[in-house]
């Protein structure tokens, strides 16, 4: 029966995760193959997953990287307001973390550590640490 309930539970958070993924991709307007790196999936598995009838698992690694693109995109849109929020993920940028690279190919290139490495930074920028 527990094992029953987990299941479930990880299908929805499964759904919820690529339901918001999608939602932050469309507002960033990232192209498919952007979407799939960031989310270390294949183009052909993205396409699937962002169907709503999407019955695959991610890794946890996945998980990981949507909840802390979530987190990313939270913070942008609480510090800083339209368009800026919207399109400084591809943007250059010339901070710390970025060497004038776009954030979203930062974030791509470093992976999970450098995901979580951004959110870090964008959560420091908005405490005023």
């Amino acid at each position: 029966m527990q094992l029953v309930a987990e299941t479930r539970d990880s299908a929805r958070i499964t759904a919820v995760a690529l339901k918001a993924y999608a939602r932050i991709v469309e507002a960033w307007a990232l192209s498919l193959k952007e979407a799939a790196a960031l989310a270390d999936m294949s183009e052909s598995t993205w396409k699937r997953a962002r169907k709503p009838d999407f019955s695959g698992d991610l890794t946890k690694d996945q998980l990981l990287r949507l909840s802390a693109v979530v987190g990313i995109y939270k913070s942008l849109e609480l510090y800083f307001s339209d368009p800026l929020a919207r399109t400084w993920i591809t943007r250059p940028n010339t901070g710390p973390l970025f060497g004038g690279a776009r954030p979203l190919d930062s974030a791509i290139e470093g992976g999970l550590p450098q995901i979580l490495a951004i959110r870090t930074y964008l959560d420091a920028l908005r405490g005023g640490a």
